[in-house]
């Protein structure tokens, strides 16, 4: 298959054998079609997309037993890294809206990863700090996360993966 040609998902929408509603029988799974990307080659988006699916698949998969999505374990690496800071300032950091980002959070605290306590300073905002429980937590959800990224540096190669590193972090930080 060309660089520029992926396989296609069924020509129905359908996820490959999901069954139909009509008949509750399987439907046979098409053979796998090559689709030229055309233009789409010259897209950096579509390919920063794809890339983003496949390691937060990864990432999901890797995490399954410990139940922790790719912006959990953002938010609690920061925690980790900016004891005390607010939920505004992670809120922006990560570009996670707020609403989103408190659901998040209630989450970590109901799992007892998290505390969140009113600020003195401000009492409209909530400062944030991980539990003696969340610290344990985040110590083996590393070691499992790290083997994700072992994983990646497996698929584009080590250096590869640095040079990524380095180049995206120009959307991030800037």
């Amino acid at each position: 298959m060309a660089d520029h040609q992926l396989a296609a998902s069924a020509p129905n929408g359908r996820a490959p054998g999901r069954r139909s509603r009509a008949h509750g029988a399987a439907e046979p799974r098409p053979e796998a079609q090559a689709v030229d990307l055309g233009r789409l080659v010259e897209h950096l988006g579509y390919f920063v997309r794809r890339a983003q699916l496949w390691i937060f698949a990864d990432f999901i998969r890797t995490l399954a037993a410990i139940d922790i999505r790719p912006a959990q374990y953002s938010v609690l690496l920061l925690i980790e890294a900016n004891p005390g800071s607010s939920q505004a300032a992670l809120s922006q950091t990560l570009g996670i809206e707020r609403a989103r980002l408190v659901r998040l959070l209630d989450g970590l605290e109901a799992r007892r990863f998290v505390r969140r306590r009113q600020s003195r300073s401000d009492r409209r905002s909530h400062i944030l700090s991980l539990t003696p429980h969340g610290r344990s937590a985040l110590a083996r959800i590393k070691v499992m996360a790290d083997a994700h990224e072992r994983r990646l540096a497996q698929k584009v190669g080590a250096r590869n993966r640095r040079t990524l590193l380095r180049l995206l972090a120009v959307f991030a930080c800037g």
